[in-house]
């Protein structure tokens, strides 16, 4: 028989057939209504009958009878499943008992066709028949099998070496009868295509010089990725006549492939906790376990927490202490640590957690117990991590089958639970770089089950700086004050008007208010007037607007001026309050990129770690030691501290650029604090920063921090920092020496002027003896030419 020119697979909609299920005397059905298995000669009557009775395609069909011996073969081994679909459509023109059975065709008319209807158009494809495949994974396949011939019969060139139709094929198989897909393995056979180019003169590959290529050559050229796939996307479909049928031998892999995935369920970066991946976790296990509800007991200390999820809802976890369960079947199974079955529970049900279960209705059980080795003082043991189980309302459900395959699943198990308990605990924060490999590790610790350790960094240096716009408070009280000013304005507008279209002695009084309210406005402004103005004009002007626009025109008009001046989010006059956040937003944003920018040239330096605060400024608390990094020295510390510097003096000039473009008004004054002590840093679970200092010797750099910004100079009385100017504080002579050669190397490099500034710092409450360096930052430089960009003239 020769089949229609080929094109793409395409889906058809007629009706599909199975061979008749008819030997050479009459037989009857078996239990499971599934077709007998036809004979060869029967086959071949049943071709014969559906093509024109010319010799040359008789003869054809007897050709194939070798090949239909061996199909045979395989169908006394029921769980062979073998089809015969068309080249090009992929539509099924044979399908054996083994495979109706997984596609559920079992009761179906394609079980019991006749044999002249078997070879009539039809209307199911492989393409229909697979959930997850579409036109153009068929295609792919499809032009795999047809370059491995096109090379052979025209170029001579044989790549099965390359075992380009070896590699079997995955697919999800539409059952009516199981909610669940089906799966199938399968490799396709093409050795009875005959492919003829229809227009010899179209070559796809006369640019390749195929046969000139050494076969060594070749073959590596043709093992490059995606080589293969590129080449059989060049053949031209429409100039290839393919003779013949496609033979589909494959085996039912759905157990393999649920296993396989729900391994890769478990494995994957999410934690298993997690409500919507527990739910698709225990979908999966009442597939393949063909279950009605799941289980997972997860220790707690000395308690243990009891998740169950049944009929598809998950119950409320249930908590017991781990000596009411020492006799339960859940540490039974640890205990064994072995995949365990309970047949009956109603037989054993000896603690109130496995009575817990058996009012829930569950009749067996297998569980799966979790249990790691782990190495302590004493020497090595085993530690519980938890308890997995499926359950069944039915008695004596699972079996040594489903043993095996919850025992497959235990290292999955294992990892995900283990992935959960470090996500507890890790995910608490957004941890530093730098740190992560102490959390990983404290994580690992408390995932093997020991009890929680505290994480410290001891002996770190710490680098403080902080870039402070001056006089924030106020610039924002004269934002406050200018729309407040606009809008008790705009409502001065509304009451004038209603008291010159009506006498109204409220009207009156409401005026006078107003006007009241607009002096007091024009003399101070605080954060809490702005919170008593804004209430003020709610509840003695805007809840009379239904009742003004009725007064008069003019009066109507006024209350849409207000109103169009309050419509934002605010529901107020917010104009000059929003320049102010924009300019503090754009101040924040900028020193953030700039900084960012060095701090990715000081971690190539040395590890470190770094914390960044954005409010009215920028500040940032850097920590850095051997207990970060073993490869810290000195010449780290000194080479971060002076970075720190430039980088500061690079954030004042990023302020210039802005003051200069005109984007703000506002100034910044910066400054560095300086400590050569060690201090000790721990994390705190219990709050919410990520590291606080430990020992009470470590207190008074805190308290230096929190209050050196509002310092003053104790001759002077003034602040220590002043805008556009570097501000240094510190405490010992070898301190100073230190920061003295760094702002000479500043002034060297352009960053500062030469001129510096000193001072004692005003005792502060708890700190005294304080002293600091001050400089002016400059402004970037305009570019000058180099010494290699002058033009040399000559005579």
């Amino acid at each position: 028989m020769s089949t229609p020119k080929s094109s793409s697979p395409q889906n058809n909609n007629n009706s599909v057939k199975s061979l008749p299920a008819t030997d050479s005397a009459p037989k009857e059905q078996d239990s499971n209504n599934l077709p007998s298995e036809p004979s060869i000669e029967q086959l071949l009557e049943a071709l014969a009958g559906q093509v024109p009775s010319q010799s040359a395609e008789m003869e054809r069909l007897k050709t194939w009878k070798q090949d239909l011996k061996r199909l045979f073969q395989f169908l006394g081994d029921r769980r062979v499943l073998i089809a015969v679909v068309e080249p090009g459509t992929f539509a099924l023109r044979y399908a054996n008992a083994a495979f109706c059975r997984l596609a559920g065709w079992e009761e179906t008319s394609l079980a019991t066709q006749s044999t002249n209807g078997w070879f009539a158009e039809s209307h199911l494809t492989l393409l229909e028949l697979f959930e997850d495949w579409g036109g153009k994974t068929a295609e792919q396949l499809y032009r795999r099998h047809l370059l491995h011939w096109v090379f052979k019969q025209y170029y001579q060139i044989d790549i099965d070496g390359l075992r380009v139709l070896d590699e079997p094929v995955t697919a999800s198989v539409k059952n009516p009868k199981h909610p669940e897909p089906r799966f199938i393995e399968f490799w396709l056979g093409s050795e009875q295509l005959k492919i003829t180019r229809i227009d010899s003169t179209i070559d796809e590959f006369a640019d390749v010089p195929l046969k000139l290529m050494p076969v060594a050559e070749r073959e590596a050229w043709l093992m490059q990725p995606n080589q293969l796939e590129k080449l059989a996307d060049r053949l031209q479909l429409d100039n290839y006549r393919v003779e013949g049928l496609l033979l589909l031998e494959g085996f039912d892999v759905t157990l393999q492939e649920q296993i396989r995935r729900l391994t890769q369920l478990l494995i994957d970066r999410d934690s298993m906790l997690r409500p919507d991946k527990f739910e698709r976790i225990d979908r999966c296990l009442r597939s393949l376990f063909n279950a009605d509800g799941t289980l997972l007991l997860r220790l707690d200390g000395e308690q243990v927490q009891l998740l169950v999820a049944k009929d598809g809802q998950h119950l409320q976890p249930i908590l017991y202490s781990m000596h009411s369960l020492e006799a339960s079947h859940l540490l039974k199974a640890t205990a064994a640590n072995q995949v365990w079955n309970v047949p009956d529970l109603r037989r054993e049900c000896e603690t109130e957690c496995d009575r817990t279960l058996r009012r829930m209705g569950t009749r067996s059980m297998l569980l799966v117990p979790l249990v790691v080795k782990s190495v302590s003082r004493e020497g090595c043991g085993q530690r519980i991590l938890g308890v997995v189980g499926v359950l069944c309302d039915r008695p004596n459900h699972f079996n040594g089958i489903d043993a095996q395959h919850a025992q497959e699943l235990i290292p999955a198990f294992i990892a995900a639970l283990r992935q959960a308990i470090q996500e507890r605990f890790t995910h608490i924060h957004n941890i530093h770089p730098a740190v992560e490999w102490r959390f990983a590790q404290e994580a690992e610790r408390r995932s093997w089950g020991l009890p929680p350790e505290t994480i410290v960094f001891a002996d770190v240096h710490p680098l403080y700086g902080i870039s402070d716009i001056r006089g924030s408070s106020d610039e924002r009280n004269r934002a406050i004050q200018t729309d407040l000013l606009e809008q008790f304005r705009l409502a001065l507008v509304i009451a004038d008007a209603v008291c010159q279209t009506q006498t109204t002695h409220l009207g009156e009084q409401l005026r006078l208010d107003l006007l009241d309210y607009i002096q007091r406005l024009k003399q101070k402004v605080t954060v809490d007037m702005e919170v008593r103005a804004a209430k003020y004009l709610n509840e003695h002007l805007e809840v009379y607007f239904d009742y003004f626009v009725q007064c008069d025109p003019r009066v109507q008009a006024a209350v849409e001026a207000y109103q169009a001046a309050c419509e934002n989010e605010h529901n107020c006059v917010y104009s000059d309050r929003t320049r102010y956040d924009q300019m503090l937003n754009l101040i924040g944003t900028k020193l953030q990129e700039t900084w960012a920018r060095w701090q990715e040239k000081m971690q190539q330096i040395l590890p470190h770690y770094c914390d960044i605060e954005c409010t009215d400024g920028l500040d940032h608390m850097i920590y850095v030691g051997k207990s970060i990094d073993p490869k810290f020295s000195q010449f780290h510390l000194h080479s971060l501290r002076y970075e720190q510097l430039r980088a500061i003096c690079d954030c004042g000039r990023t302020v210039f650029r802005l003051q200069a473009e005109s984007q703000i008004n506002m100034e910044l004054a910066h400054l560095v604090l300086v400590q050569n002590t060690t201090i000790d840093i721990f994390h705190n679970e219990n709050t919410e920063k990520m590291f606080d200092v430990k020992g009470t010797r470590d207190i008074r750099y805190e308290l230096v921090k929190k209050r050196i910004e509002k310092a003053v100079d104790k001759d002077a009385q003034e602040r220590i920092t002043q805008p556009g100017m570097l501000t240094v504080v510190y405490s010992t002579e070898d301190e100073w020496e230190e920061y003295q050669q760094y702002l000479r190397y500043l002034s060297r490099e352009g960053w500062v002027e030469p001129k510096v500034q000193t001072g004692m710092v005003e005792s502060l409450q708890g700190v005294s003896g304080l002293k600091f360096a001050r400089v002016r930052i400059l402004p970037e430089p305009e570019s000058i030419p180099t010494i290699c960009e002058v033009t040399v003239v000559s005579d």
